[in-house]
């Protein structure tokens, strides 16, 4: 088995993951847009390359980055807020433009729920995606720029909200008021899931599919924020009384049903 891989996108989900297939015994090559990260990547194992994508260009040493892996987790998201946005679609052409002339056969797609948009009701991967946002679009269109290749097998893993370590909604959500859709239930998913899905991904090579990753526990978000709040001593978010709003319930079908896949972290 070739234990070589590559993980574009050594942030707060990369770098621990990229531990966790050092500890498993992987070579991995790693990037960051940062050149202070340089050694810090370098201090956790990992081979590290200093790249950056852009709408017209890849800087960077791709090809390097690229060379004897077989595997390669695409773990960038688009970045559509604020001033400097930025084609993410095209980002990911010049990506599968440099990966087509690599040794690199099998993608390990790190996509979104947001693909899924505005519907309401359970959704399983069977559901058709509806995607009400920008980046859900250029997320969807990435996934089957992918999937679409016929020289290369992808995987694609839609991920809930990310929790973990420093990172919970409530942070930002309990300074806010008349919030909307608390009535809706939350479709979260822990850091150490994550790291768990995408790992055995790679390690049982699960091939050309799609799985939603999402922790099957769905209590309203009001509730669940609620009680983030009082349990990390901070105001309680305030949400507006619509009531008539269900919102969306992601079920991780494939991932309990034909993996067999436990989540280990709970919300």
């Amino acid at each position: 088995m070739n234990k070589n891989i590559a993980i574009m996108g050594c942030g707060w989900l990369g770098l621990p993951l990229a531990q966790k297939f050092i500890e498993k015994g992987y070579k991995v090559n790693g990037t960051t847009t940062s050149e202070n990260k340089i050694s810090l990547l370098a201090a956790k194992g990992i081979h590290p390359f200093l790249i950056s994508l852009s709408e017209t260009e890849i800087t960077g040493d791709i090809n390097s980055f690229l060379t004897h892996a077989h595997v390669l987790i695409l773990n960038v998201p688009p970045k559509l807020r604020g001033e400097h946005k930025e084609n993410y679609v095209k980002k990911m052409q010049l990506v599968l433009k440099a990966i087509k002339s690599s040794t690199v056969r099998k993608i390990v797609f790190v996509s979104s729920t947001s693909v899924y948009g505005d519907i309401d009701g359970d959704v399983t991967e069977d559901t058709k995606p509806e995607p009400s946002t920008e980046s859900g679009r250029q997320l969807l269109e990435c996934e089957e720029l992918f999937q679409n290749e016929p020289e290369l097998e992808t995987t694609v893993i839609r991920f809930g909200g990310l929790i973990g370590p420093n990172r919970n909604p409530v942070t930002m959500l309990s300074k806010r008021t008349n919030l909307k859709n608390g009535n809706a239930p939350i479709n979260l998913i822990h850091l150490n899931d994550c790291i768990k899905v995408i790992y055995k991904s790679v390690k049982e090579n699960w091939g050309q599919d799609l799985f939603n990753a999402v922790f099957p526990y769905h209590p309203s978000k009001k509730e669940y924020y609620s009680l983030q709040a009082i349990k990390n001593k901070l105001k309680l978010p305030e949400y507006a009384n619509d009531i008539d709003k269900k919102g969306k319930l992601i079920r991780s079908y494939n991932l309990t049903n034909v993996k067999d896949f436990k989540f280990t972290t709970t919300l």
